[in-house]
């Protein structure tokens, strides 16, 4: 079997479960939660719920605060489909298989995607529990996902699944904007950053925070670039959003952990679902526009 039907058999498996619980309504928006924001899913109302584990093929997550779930259901009366955590090159997966549930999303017939994760604050002035919309991103994992032969059959949308493609808006500035509006309306300012993504799983040395800062990045990571450039090759329109748990290696007066970043994703997770519900009608409207 190949990876192209193995991504279409677990869609299948999905799509059907997803109909006991949302009929014929088929989710238009995917999020995928990062580490310790999980329990942002956890507003939906009468939720299918499927563990990574029952689906055909999904790679399962081994870090803490990546519980493993896919969870469809309304979130402001639009139907989404959570990623409740995500696997990592670090934990010992391909770059295939980091971003299996991406291409599953797309052959479900996502067409935005929210990518939520924890990041090291690099920028003077943020805070830890800072919300930062994504404008650009900068690949230091030292690979790409899309290396080896070109599967035109990821293209699902108009477009889309090029062996080349553009990449200059990989967030998309008009999910930004909505993002933006959201969070005003929600009572807070949500500004934009530059994600730099590392490998890890080790943090990142303070010479190379000042090197990451010297290249223009504001925030540092270890995810969400294989996903977006993932989606971006199947047309899907990307909004990410980090979440600043913790001041970058020598910006801080403590020594980086897991555990840190763990809990100061737990103190943002209901900020986050707040402005998640009160984004999605706003991306399933741009979405109808765009049609």
């Amino acid at each position: 079997m190949t990876y192209f039907d193995q991504v279409c058999e677990a869609a299948a498996y999905l799509r059907e479960r997803m109909r006991a619980g949302l009929g014929e309504t088929t989710p238009r928006i995917g999020i995928v939660l990062g580490s310790g924001l999980g329990a942002a899913a956890n507003a939906l109302r009468e939720p299918v719920i499927v563990p990574y584990a029952e689906i055909p093929h999904f790679p399962q997550s081994t870090v803490e605060g990546h519980s493993g779930r896919v969870v469809a259901g309304l979130t402001g009366g639009v139907p989404v489909a959570f990623l409740q955590g995500r696997v990592h090159f670090y934990e010992g997966y391909s770059p295939a298989q980091v971003t299996f549930p991406m291409r599953v999303l797309g052959a479900l017939g996502i067409r935005a995607v929210v990518l939520t994760n924890a990041a090291g604050g690099i920028a003077e002035g943020y805070r830890v529990g800072q919300l930062v919309a994504l404008a650009d991103h900068i690949n230091f994992m030292g690979w790409n996902p899309l290396v080896g032969l070109n599967e035109s059959r990821f293209g699902f949308q108009p477009g889309s699944g090029l062996r080349f493609f553009d990449m200059t808006e990989a967030y998309s500035k008009s999910l930004r904007e909505l993002a933006k509006k959201a969070a005003n309306e929600l009572g807070f300012l949500l500004g934009e950053g530059i994600y730099l993504a590392v490998s890890g799983p080790s943090f990142e040395t303070p010479a190379e925070i000042r090197a990451f800062r010297t290249l223009g990045a504001t925030l540092v990571g270890m995810s969400t670039v294989p996903e977006t450039i993932v989606a971006r090759h199947m047309g899907i329109e990307v909004l990410g959003l980090s979440c600043v748990t913790n001041l970058a290696a020598g910006l801080g007066a403590t020594q980086l952990s897991h555990q840190e970043v763990f809990e100061a994703g737990k103190r943002v997770e209901e900020r986050l679902a707040r402005l998640i519900e009160r984004l999605a009608p706003g991306i399933a409207a741009h979405l109808e526009t765009a049609a």
